[in-house]
């Protein structure tokens, strides 16, 4: 089933018109759309067709380098933060069976001189493909600033100033992920592309996948079909959010489901921007969000604590 439509669409644009009746709009559909489902198809996004296309044109060159290749990019003891990961590395919370994909990971550029370049790791670079590593820079700082717009609507909806997460997201642990999933050449066990899952950072920016295949579950339980029109990225709540929020925004299990028979051997390819904030945020439930009918569900932690406990339970730790 496919119902695109229960998906809202919404328009930057409006938050950046300058008018404040349609800054207002978009804040309120999008709160909303968040409270409900929890994805927005989004317009007005910044990527251009062309930075789009240039990535997705890299990312393929990349994947269809030899094993061999690809496996020298795959760095110890980095936990999957940077660079690649083999295939089946990776499974959902609660499942033991690794997801039919393979992926590759660009990390923070930290260009001041802010002391939290030392937390993290350098970007690897790829010798083989010059323009994999340029591409995937313009296009991580371009959904890191459609981020900020999105989570300064957020605050606005939730009561707090427009700036609330600005010095929270600055040089953050997010993380831009081209996927790969090769074609299928067996009948799998229990594997999918990936199963379902909460996404653990603050929001994910989709760009568009080359075939379908994300599926999220309503309110009534239900597997719906999600596919972004081409103008369009998916942008979702994660984990992080639901948490600060006391659950007031939700964070959607979805999944990536394998396709029809006929089409196995057609290899998908998704580039998903989590978002993240610094590893000192605190994830304290917002004192806006808590009250008698919605006590505080969750204990205080920071953003950098619960990263590592949710590695760990998917299998990157």
């Amino acid at each position: 089933m496919n119902d695109r439509q229960n998906i809202p669409s919404v328009n930057l644009a409006d938050f950046l018109s300058g008018n404040p009746e349609q800054k207002q709009s978009f804040v309120e559909k999008l709160g909303r759309a968040y409270e409900e489902i929890g994805f927005v198809a989004l317009k007005n996004h910044g990527l251009s067709d062309e930075i789009t296309n240039k990535l997705y044109e890299q990312v393929k060159a990349f994947f269809n380098l030899p094993e061999e290749v690809k496996k020298h990019y795959e760095v110890r003891g980095l936990a999957g933060q940077r660079g690649y990961t083999s295939f089946g590395k990776e499974h959902a919370k609660g499942s033991n069976t690794g997801d039919l994909k393979e992926f590759w990971h660009f990390g923070q550029y930290v260009e001041d001189d802010d002391p939290i370049k030392a937390e993290y790791h350098e970007n690897v670079w790829v010798e083989e493909l010059p323009e994999f590593n340029l591409v995937g820079k313009k296009v991580f700082q371009t959904l890191e600033s459609t981020g900020r717009y999105v989570l300064s609507a957020l605050a606005l909806y939730l009561g707090l100033e427009e700036t609330y997460f600005d010095n929270k997201i600055h040089n953050g642990n997010s993380i831009l992920r081209p996927i790969h999933y090769p074609p299928i050449d067996q009948e799998p066990d229990n594997a999918v592309r990936a199963a379902q899952h909460e996404d653990i950072n603050l929001i994910t920016l989709l760009m568009g996948a080359s075939a379908d295949g994300l599926q999220v579950l309503n309110k009534k339980n239900e597997w719906v079909s999600v596919t972004a029109l081409p103008e369009q990225i998916i942008v979702n709540v994660g984990d992080m959010l639901q948490r600060l929020t006391n659950d007031k925004l939700r964070s959607t299990t979805h999944r990536v489901i394998n396709p029809p028979r006929e089409k196995w051997s057609e290899s998908r390819y998704s580039i998903p921007f989590f978002l993240h904030p610094r590893s000192d945020m605190s994830l304290n439930c917002l004192s806006q969000c808590v009250d008698k009918e919605h006590p505080k569900k969750y204990v205080d932690i920071t953003a950098g604590e619960y990263l590592e406990e949710r590695l760990k339970e998917i299998g990157l730790r």
